[in-house]
């Protein structure tokens, strides 16, 4: 595995030079984070679960890269797999500020506590609500108490006044109609503004992909529930 002169090393699965859609507004490289201790069964990065694996970009590879992209990219997201299961994360977005970039995060905030040590850093999150905040969740993790961990980084995200958005990758196979509905309730509640609705990139399920959304009772709810509220379709 590749590593870096740090307290801990930052394990890298993949590099996107260029996005425009993983940070909103600006043109980011994307870097992502190797490994994720849940199991999401519509994940659609699959190959950057384990935390081990024969990644070939090293972190300092990395840091040049960016080195010689400044005036061109205005960002750097973190993603993954997922970024706060990585001990090395502090110390590499700060190494990444100090290069003058943005700073964006995508994040299932699975590890409250690292998950608020990053807000002091981050300009922007991508949060991924996956269902409400009971044993749903882990029925779709599969971890007992992802529920409680999602909830508690949901909110200190709220708190911390960064810009974020809330989204929700979503089939009636995976969440039903009604746990969509109490999600949707409980991150208004909680005082969510910013909300996507994801449609789920599933293409064993594409014939019945179409009629469920189009059949979707919760999406009004939606508009009214949220300031921003938008359908991103796979």
């Amino acid at each position: 595995m590749p590593t870096c002169a740090r307290a801990a090393p930052l394990y890298i699965g993949g590099l996107t030079a260029l996005s425009a859609t993983d940070y909103p507004g600006e043109l980011a490289a994307v870097v992502y984070c190797q490994g994720c201790p849940w199991r999401c069964g519509y994940c659609h990065n699959p190959h950057l679960l384990p935390r081990h694996t024969a990644a070939t970009t090293g972190w300092d590879e990395v840091l040049e890269f960016l080195g010689r992209r400044r005036g061109l990219i205005d960002a750097v997201v973190f993603s993954g797999g997922e970024p706060t299961a990585q001990r090395g994360l502090i110390a590499a977005m700060r190494e990444v500020k100090d290069l003058g970039y943005r700073i964006g995060m995508h994040s299932a905030g699975i590890y409250p506590r690292r998950f608020a040590e990053t807000l002091s850093l981050v300009d922007w999150v991508g949060f991924d609500a996956k269902a409400p905040f009971d044993a749903a969740y882990a029925r779709i993790t599969g971890v007992q108490g992802s529920g409680e961990a999602a909830r508690a980084s949901a909110q200190a995200l709220l708190a911390s006044g960064v810009a974020y958005e809330f989204r929700t990758t979503w089939q009636a196979h995976i969440l039903a109609p009604g746990e969509l509905e109490r999600l949707v309730a409980t991150l208004a509640d909680l005082g969510v503004r910013r909300y996507v609705l994801q449609e789920c990139r599933d293409s064993g399920h594409a014939g019945r992909r179409g009629g469920e959304w189009a059949a979707a009772p919760v999406l009004d709810l939606m508009a009214r529930r949220f300031a921003h509220f938008s359908v991103r379709r796979a």
